[in-house]
């Protein structure tokens, strides 16, 4: 098995799915309910956390921190290779994910701010000034239908 890969069992799959519902479940309920003991659901939580196949976060709405427009941009790249771009959106408080991408545009981007008053000010006084930036195509998102941080179903 390389280092990219991570064979789950179906106790780990079982593990994943009960923290999915609530990340704060203890090792002792997770025991509990899937009939192992709690330092078996320890060492698998360690094992899959170690293998960076799982990871706990605490995930919150974007309006718990004042940010009411999200932006999703589309940038496009001329003079610079687009990762090294990349690298410097990221760098940019307001950006809360790059990624690039075959399609219309090489990086896209996804924006959050607190209100539309910034958008002129970000646009125009930060990311166009990102070296290598050649255009931005911005469009505002009116609702959120889905927004899930499952990156990966398993």
């Amino acid at each position: 098995m390389s280092d990219t890969e991570f064979e789950f069992s179906d106790l780990d799959l079982k593990i994943i799915d009960i923290l999915k519902k609530d990340g704060r479940t203890s090792n002792h309920n997770i025991a509990d309910m899937t009939g192992v003991t709690t330092n078996v659901i320890a060492t698998r939580i360690r094992r899959m956390e170690k293998a960076k196949a799982m990871k706990i976060v605490a995930v919150s709405d974007f309006a718990t921190y004042n940010f009411d427009v999200l932006l999703p941009i589309g940038v496009d790249v001329k003079g610079r290779r687009a990762n090294d771009v990349a690298e410097d959106l990221a760098k940019l408080d307001e950006v809360a994910s790059v990624q690039l991408v075959a399609g219309k545009h090489d990086i896209e981007i996804l924006v959050t701010l607190p209100g539309l008053e910034q958008m002129g000010s970000f646009l125009m006084e930060k990311l166009s000034k990102v070296k290598g930036v050649r255009n931005l195509d911005a469009a505002i998102a009116v609702d959120i239908i889905k927004f899930d941080f499952d990156v990966a179903p398993i």
